[in-house]
């Protein structure tokens, strides 16, 4: 049974991070990882090394806080569907074995 780490990013500092922790537990192999970008953490959609996350994590973001700066979709890796409401953080803290947040 694959283990599971819930990632909440609400900074906008800290993409590389995130990117180097979703990289080795993707390489790890039975690690599943979620992401979750709030606040100013959605203004990272806009760098161009954003797109190496898609395939990595599952993602979804805060629509508010991405309306919030004026952001509009589409973003590389996020869905229609992963426009989501803090409901979605909260059912990433509830289903995860460990969480940790940048």
């Amino acid at each position: 049974m694959a283990r599971s780490l819930g990632v909440l990013v609400s900074s906008d500092k800290h993409l590389d991070k995130v990117i180097k922790l979703c990289q080795a537990a993707k390489k790890k192999g039975d690690l599943e990882v979620t992401v979750f970008f709030t606040h100013r953490g959605t203004l990272l959609t806009q760098e161009e090394r954003f797109k190496e996350l898609n395939g990595l994590a599952k993602m979804s973001l805060c629509n508010v806080g991405f309306e919030s700066h004026g952001l509009k979709p589409p973003v590389p890796g996020i869905g229609e569907k992963d426009y989501a409401t803090q409901a979605r953080n909260g059912e990433m803290i509830e289903e995860c074995d460990r969480y940790v947040a940048f």
